[in-house]
């Protein structure tokens, strides 16, 4: 009697219709890619119109796919493509048969009437091979996040990095005519004709650099590069100062080195005129905790915004940056620097490759975010074997590690001081002593050239030459000498002399 009553229902739910929405069938449009190779076999002029828009791979049907590489083969030839060819394309590559035959190609040949849709069927085609990419994409992450063995942080770099490529194959961005773009240059032109300083882009705070650059420019990847101790870091921290704190533009600065403390730290050294060394034992004078009490305000508040993740891939500075504009108006980027960062998920045959990926993608989040880079960059021991005052100057072949770092850069500039090797005159006889050159290697958009600035290394700072001025140095009792910075008197003797006589000696890198 059980067996009665269960019967029914067995074969009830037999009866009940399936669902297949959530089928697992891969994105596909086998009548669109037919549509597709029909209108390439009628028309020679079609294949130009989708051949940035479809690869072999970009069709479901494998059959598909050895029809529209014969017909890749065809057209680089410049060779006729109808079903003639094509089948003969096919038996010369041995696919003849694995691609259907001849009525095969027939068959798709006789379905099209006109050729006038094949660009919209074409990113129908490429839409679902995308979608499919995505899908494989996201089944391997899900295979491997899974799997307890392999470690969250390395699968996210290797989610980053297989995304990044597969959006950079994805990419396209087509041609403009250039009416729109002459509007915009002239707008650019009337923009600058406007400034009574000239610059069209982001000052540097340095007179003498703007002068030469007009500004950091938007979409410009900028290199800075230099030895260790020639004060890379103190410069890209002065012109964040000048950005950020005097100028209140909106500046990111990723340190890939140093903790945001030490980073903040050395900020405050610059804009307090207070020896490193002192922020850090916190010896200070009683002038000294003045100044810092009143100067410190300036970086209150400033749009400088700092992250100190340490071994920063480029997908990941991509994602912060684009953030950072969107949330915070970003203006400006700095990174220091560039041999410190990796594209982890990507794979590599030399660290080399790496690198000039790296740079590469630096140059295109420039451009995508359409605001200047300046990536921090080692130099190779070349410098230090040669001799004499223009032996020690950097040039572009010195730059570490990829010389694609050269050839991606908008600019590069090379932080040199000369007095770290001991030149204390150049060939005119000028003291070099407290000084560095700034010295622009390349300008893809104006000439090249050097600026001298003043390097105060104790306090992590360079500055214009005319900005030099008899600072308080310590407090005694005496005469009195009014700062030229913030005119705070401070009590120093009548005779005082820092040098005790003697020359000043060399400035020290902090």
């Amino acid at each position: 009697m059980a067996e009665q009553n269960n019967t029914p229902r067995r074969r009830q739910a037999r009866q009940q219709p399936v669902d297949t929405t959530y089928a697992h069938l891969q994105p596909q449009a086998l009548d669109i890619e037919r549509a597709v190779l029909g209108a390439l076999l009628i028309d020679k002029d079609a294949y130009p119109v989708v051949c940035e828009i479809l690869y072999p791979e970009s069709f479901y049907e494998p059959r598909n796919q050895m029809i529209f590489e014969a017909i890749r083969q065809l057209s680089m030839a410049e060779s006729p493509v109808d079903v003639l060819t094509v089948t003969e394309q096919l038996a010369r590559n041995g696919h003849l048969e694995e691609a259907g035959g001849p009525a095969y190609i027939a068959e798709i040949s006789s379905r099209v009437a006109t050729s006038a849709h094949v660009e919209y069927h074409a990113r129908i085609v490429a839409q679902k091979f995308l979608a499919r990419q995505l899908i494989q994409f996201s089944g391997d992450i899900q295979t491997k996040a899974f799997d307890e063995t392999i470690d969250v942080d390395e699968l996210m770099q290797h989610a980053e990095g297989a995304l990044f490529e597969l959006s950079q194959k994805n990419m396209k961005k087509d041609y403009t005519q250039i009416d729109p773009v002459v509007d915009q240059a002239v707008k650019v032109i009337q923009k600058a004709a406007a400034n009574t300083d000239g610059l069209t882009g982001v000052s540097s705070g340095y007179y003498g650099l703007d002068d030469k650059t007009s500004g950091w420019q938007e979409s410009d990847l900028i290199i800075v590069a230099g030895r260790p101790a020639m004060g890379k870091t103190a410069f890209a921290l002065s012109m964040a100062k000048n950005i950020a704190a005097d100028n209140r533009i909106p500046i990111a600065f990723f340190s890939l080195e140093m903790s945001n403390v030490q980073l903040v730290n050395r900020l405050i050294s610059n804009a307090c005129e207070i020896e490193g060394k002192k922020i850090l034992n916190g010896q200070l004078r009683a002038d000294e905790w003045d100044r810092l009490d009143k100067r410190v305000g300036t970086l209150l508040g400033a749009p400088l915004y700092v992250d100190d993740t340490p071994g920063l891939s480029v997908f990941e500075l991509r994602t912060k940056a684009r953030r950072l504009v969107k949330e915070h108006g970003v203006k400006i980027i700095m990174i220091d620097y560039l041999q410190l960062m990796n594209a982890n998920g990507m794979r590599f045959s030399s660290r080399q490759e790496e690198v000039s990926t790296i740079s590469r993608s630096l140059k295109g989040l420039a451009k995508e975010l359409n605001i200047p880079i300046i990536a921090l960059s080692q130099l190779n021991r070349g410098v230090e074997s040669r001799e004499g005052l223009e032996g020690k100057r950097p040039q572009l072949s010195d730059l570490r590690e990829s010389g694609a770092i050269e050839q991606d850069a908008d600019m590069v500039l090379f932080v040199h001081r000369p007095e770290y090797y001991h030149i204390y005159k150049d060939d005119n006889g000028n003291d070099l002593r407290g000084k560095a050159e700034i010295i622009i290697a390349k300008h893809r958009k104006g000439a090249t050239g050097d600026v001298l600035l003043t390097f105060r290394g104790e306090y992590t700072r360079f500055e214009n030459p005319e900005d030099n001025r008899l600072d308080p140095i310590a407090p005694t009792n005496g005469g009195i000498i009014e700062s030229k910075i913030d005119g705070v008197n401070n009590q120093l003797p009548d005779d005082y002399d820092p040098f005790g006589g003697q020359a000043p000696p060399p400035t020290p890198a902090f």
